[in-house]
């Protein structure tokens, strides 16, 4: 099955203000986030990537512009289900005054029971966002082969769900996971079991390039040898 690139969108400027964006309109990058963006390019210029989804949001669709620009050939779709968390009544609300509401140690500390006032739970956010991966994983190996890669631009929280899916890990233990604005996590997935290759990268990617030989469902014994 194909490997997946997970790019978090550049910083934002609710970022920068400290303020819970989720699904508010307009919220773009600011100009450090566009200098990542800019850089994205570069990043990712060894890497066959077959396909583009992004999500609708303004602060994604902005973070994957300059790889469209010097990509026009990559076909991009947007996919909802990739978007934010939908945060509610939260929306909008500055980070330093969530801290104190009683819901935010259950965030923290037990994220599988959150549920967000007038939005979603942190569980049905997982869920939706893992269900798409696999039907992406599915349709791209049916259009590009077992060994394309493929990219997603999606959210803080929602990458983080999405590593703990692919590790086996309870939706409780993904706080434990950082990934930074316009970093890159990868996850190559397998008949048998996904396997995570990069986890919050800001460097260079070449190495995720595949190989010339398809790599096996296993585990390499001793840790493999690493890129060629």
């Amino acid at each position: 099955m194909p490997t997946l690139i997970l790019v978090r969108h550049g910083r934002s400027t609710a970022n920068t203000s400290g303020v819970l964006a989720g699904w508010t309109p307009d919220v773009a990058l600011d100009e450090r986030g566009a200098a990542q963006a800019a850089a994205l390019p570069d990043r990712l210029a060894g890497l066959p990537i077959s396909e583009a989804v992004v999500s609708p949001l303004q602060r994604c669709q902005e973070t994957v512009r300059p790889l469209l620009g010097a990509r026009p050939e990559l076909r991009v779709h947007t996919d909802e289900r990739i978007g934010e968390c939908h945060y509610g009544d939260w929306t909008g609300r500055k980070l330093a005054e969530l801290k104190d509401e009683p819901l935010m140690e259950v965030v923290q500390s037990h994220p599988s029971a959150a549920a967000f006032p007038g939005g979603e739970s942190m569980r049905a956010m997982q869920t939706r966002a893992a269900e798409a991966v696999r039907e992406w994983n599915a349709r791209v190996e049916r259009d590009h082969g077992a060994g394309a890669v493929y990219l997603m631009c999606s959210h803080g929280d929602v990458i983080k769900s999405l590593v703990a899916d692919a590790l086996g890990l309870h939706l409780d233990l993904f706080q434990r996971i950082s990934v930074e604005p316009c970093s890159v996590t990868a996850i190559r997935y397998t008949r048998l079991r996904p396997y995570l290759v990069r986890l919050g990268d800001t460097g260079n990617l070449a190495s995720l390039a595949p190989h010339e030989e398809p790599a096996e469902g296993d585990a390499p014994v001793g840790g493999g040898a690493g890129a060629p």
